[in-house]
């Protein structure tokens, strides 16, 4: 019996002292979503990616707002919410003890307001969303006098636009294309 106690002696732990020490996780760990509403843009891209349907964004277009949700009890920790946002407001932490005694603690929500469409008042994008393709543009080099005076065309509704650029007799002569046989 001495022999073994020495054995074990020499051995030392071979178990992590957790909970009572830090865990020391490894890189690359994956644990709870961290989101910053901040950089988000609500372009839904998160939502679409996500195949554990955590992630969800309602919008509403009586009040003028998109409603985006994080419900950590579904996250299955893939990491596709974090390869696909454009803005990196989301990404994986190394947080990983997500016990909680009340479920409303596992829901994480934001806001965001729509704009409204110059021509009609419909509200079909979200304010960021647009002010981020702007900021693109500039980032590409293009002149922000001339992006600030494309401003009304960005926030536009793209049936609108459609409108604007189909209708009139000017702009299509469906006689011409009959006539030369073409099909539309």
């Amino acid at each position: 019996m001495l022999k073994l106690l020495k054995i074990l002696a020499k051995t030392g732990d071979v178990t992590v002292k957790y909970p009572f020490k830090p865990l020391d996780l490894p890189d690359g760990f994956r644990g709870k979503p961290k989101y910053q509403p901040d950089q988000c843009i609500a372009c839904a891209a998160c939502t679409t990616a996500c195949p554990a349907n955590a992630l969800t964004m309602e919008t509403d277009l009586k009040s003028g707002t998109r409603t985006w949700q994080l419900f950590v009890g579904r996250c299955i920790f893939c990491a596709r919410c974090e390869e696909v946002c454009p803005t990196r407001a989301i990404e994986l932490s190394q947080e990983f003890e997500l016990a909680v005694t009340n479920k409303q603690d596992l829901y994480e929500t934001a806001i965001f307001s729509l704009t409204s469409c110059r021509v009609c008042q419909r509200y079909f994008a979200p304010q960021k969303e647009i002010d981020y393709v702007m900021a693109l543009l500039v980032q590409s080099g293009m002149d922000i006098n001339e992006i600030e005076s494309r401003r009304e065309q960005f926030e536009t509704c793209p049936d609108c636009k459609r409108r604007q650029n189909v209708v009139g007799e000017e702009n299509v002569i469906l006689s011409q294309h009959i006539e030369l046989g073409v099909k539309l």
